[in-house]
């Protein structure tokens, strides 16, 4: 087991880009970029979903989904009226998720910078990986900060199990709590493994299914949104 979050010689990043700037031509501060990654199923397009109806009154948002030869992700999103269908732009990257966050990002990153040239000034832009496994992490040149999101039906070993996603996003989500009871997954021993594995990074439980189940992801992201207004972030 392994407390350091900075584990890039055990697993080292596979792309050479460095953080984008932090300002606008302008000068102000470009919108916060956060990655959400995790296993297919996980619950990532619903936390998109809930976050935007959370968020969208209080901050100016956008969202990039990822699918390997769809819109899927997208269209749900559009269905759901979280955003106006501008504010959502939808990337086919036609290889493994993981390729199109971690290894080569450009189509990610012009998608980013187009809704911010053309729906900016945007606070708030949200990168939904395709479902992924447990290696999944995002380029430092594509986010700013990143979210792993797993649920309790797929197995209450997987925070013990570890991986780069698990142990070094910023915030891991424990998603789909309200079925442990009928999948068997013992919640208090996944918190227990998850801190074990991540020390001091924190950890989110959501039930989706319930009214204000993502608040503690959205109070994660106003948190972050607050730092990296004052550019203490």
């Amino acid at each position: 087991m392994h407390l350091d979050h900075d584990l890039d010689e055990k697993y080292p990043h596979r792309h050479t880009y460095s953080a984008p700037a932090t300002e606008r031509p302008d000068g102000t501060r470009r919108a916060l970029r956060i990655g959400l990654g995790g296993p297919v199923g996980s619950g990532k397009t619903a936390t998109v979903a809930a976050l935007c109806r959370a968020l969208r009154t209080e901050v100016s948002i956008a969202v990039v989904t990822n699918d390997i030869y769809t819109r899927e992700d997208a269209d749900f999103l559009l269905r759901q009226a979280v955003l106006p269908p501008e504010r959502i732009q939808a990337v086919e990257t036609g290889a493994c998720p993981h390729t199109a966050i971690r290894d080569d990002i450009s189509a990610n990153l012009e998608a980013v910078e187009e809704l911010e040239e053309t729906t900016g000034p945007l606070d708030l832009i949200l990168v939904e990986s395709g479902g992924d496994n447990l290696t999944a992490t995002f380029s430092k040149g594509l986010v700013d900060a990143q979210i792993f999101i797993i649920d309790v039906a797929g197995g209450d070993d997987i925070p013990r199990k570890g991986g780069p996603g698990v142990t070094t996003a910023d915030l891991l989500v424990v998603n789909k709590t309200d079925l442990a009871p009928y999948v068997g997954s013992d919640v208090e021993a996944m918190a227990r493994d998850a801190k074990a594995q991540r020390g001091d990074l924190p950890v989110a439980f959501t039930s989706l299914k319930e009214e204000g189940g993502v608040k503690p992801v959205a109070d994660w992201v106003r948190e972050h949104l607050t730092d990296w207004a004052t550019g203490s972030a």
